[in-house]
Formats: structure tokens, C-alpha cells, sequence
């Protein structure tokens, strides 16, 4: 497991991003041949990157050098959206939010995800999320740990003004060029983020409650 950067040379523990797309590419073809619909073939890359996850999650516990498990509904979401995605990604992902409408939701948000960011996706399969390989990371690094969720991931339009990839949230896109897939640099705007929706079960949030109220 190694961290995907954009940075150049030789350094240890990173792949470059180029290097990244195109082993993605190759991994989504692989499993595009092998299927019949968008959704089995969703399917397949969740699965590929839920053993992502737990690798993931047994790396972190081994640097920590500590037993410990995270107990809290809220501090294993931390985690994932903080210390996972730093460990893959490089930085912490841009947001996580709890649902208004559904207790057992929570959303992490990304606004360039390195799954669709840099792959493109072919017009005959237009409705395919990419992003689903990341859906299956967040659902292994959450069941290693004991809080099994249904993980999916929506691509979803970045409103005016809502993100600006130099200057981050909340930040002018005056000046910028709205664009789908793109290299991540030199200014390009994407359309859409990618939030990953989880959903937990019944008896996680009753164990959480437990925790939390004794």
C-alpha cells in the first residue's frame, strides 16, 4: 500500500499519479470484459478496493504501534476521512457531514478524487462512478473496524463558487475553465465531487448510543 502523489522523483512510499491512472485504467477494462451491466461492474471495483481497506487499516494499526480500536461512530469516520485518506491520497478529504434527513447517513466528500479525476470515462458507459474502487476502501477500512456500512459513491455538481482547486473551499472560480477529467493541475475546475455515502446499520447506531449514553 502506498500513498498516490503528484509529486516527481524518487521518493519512497509514493506512486505518481500518472503511473496510478494508468494501472486503474487497465484494472476497470479488466473487469469491464468480465461483466454485463454498469452496476456488476461497480460491483467488482468496490470489491477490489475493500481489501484495499483492510490492508490499509492493519498498515495504520501496525505504524501506530497500538492495540487500540476506535469505539466511537464518529471517531472511526474521523479516521477514515483524516488518516486513510491521507495515507492514500496525501491529504484528508474535504468534508464529512452528517445527513439531515437520515441518522444512519454520513457523507465524505471529495472534490478531486484521484479515481475520476484521471480517468476518463468512455461515453457507452457514461452513468459508471469510477469511484466506487474508493466506496470499497472506506466500506473494508469500516468493517476491519467493526462498524460494517453500506458505502456507495455519487458523483454530485460543484455549485459556483463552491470549491476552488487552488484556493480550496469557498474560494473564487473567477478566472478558472470548468472541466470534466483533467490532470488536477494548472487550474482546472471539476463539475462534480464525489461524495461517499455511508450508511450504517441498526445495530451500530444502537451500540453507539450504548457508548454514548451508558
Amino acid at each position: 500500500i502506498v500513498n498516490i502523489s503528484s509529486r516527481g522523483g524518487s521518493d519512497s512510499g509514493y506512486v505518481s499519479l500518472s503511473a496510478f491512472a494508468l494501472l486503474y485504467s487497465e484494472l476497470v477494462q479488466y473487469h469491464q470484459s468480465r461483466v454485463a451491466s454498469i452496476s456488476e461492474l461497480e460491483r467488482r471495483l468496490e470489491s477490489a478496493g475493500y481489501g484495499v481497506g483492510l490492508k490499509v487499516l492493519e498498515m495504520l494499526a501496525f505504524r501506530a504501534r497500538e492495540s487500540k480500536r476506535e469505539t466511537r461512530l464518529m471517531s472511526i469516520l474521523q479516521f477514515v476521512s483524516s488518516s486513510v485518506w491521507k495515507s492514500l491520497f496525501g491529504k484528508a478529504a474535504d468534508s464529512l457531514e452528517r445527513s439531515i434527513d437520515h441518522a444512519d447517513e454520513y457523507m465524505i466528500v471529495d472534490y478531486e478524487p484521484v479515481t475520476s479525476t484521471y480517468v476518463s470515462v468512455p461515453p457507452d458507459l457514461g452513468q459508471l462512478s469510477v469511484d466506487a474502487y474508493i466506496s470499497g476502501i472506506i466500506a473494508g477500512v469500516l468493517e476491519g473496524s467493526g462498524f460494517p456500512a453500506r458505502v456507495t459513491a455519487h458523483s454530485v455538481q460543484v455549485e459556483e463558487g463552491e470549491y476552488n482547486p487552488s484556493g480550496g473551499l469557498g474560494g473564487s472560480s473567477a478566472g478558472k475553465t470548468a472541466g470534466g477529467n483533467g490532470n488536477g493541475g494548472g487550474g482546472l475546475q471539476r463539475k462534480d465531487k464525489a461524495v461517499f455515502l455511508v450508511k450504517f446499520s441498526k445495530e451500530v447506531l444502537a451500540r453507539d448510543y450504548q457508548a454514548l449514553h451508558g
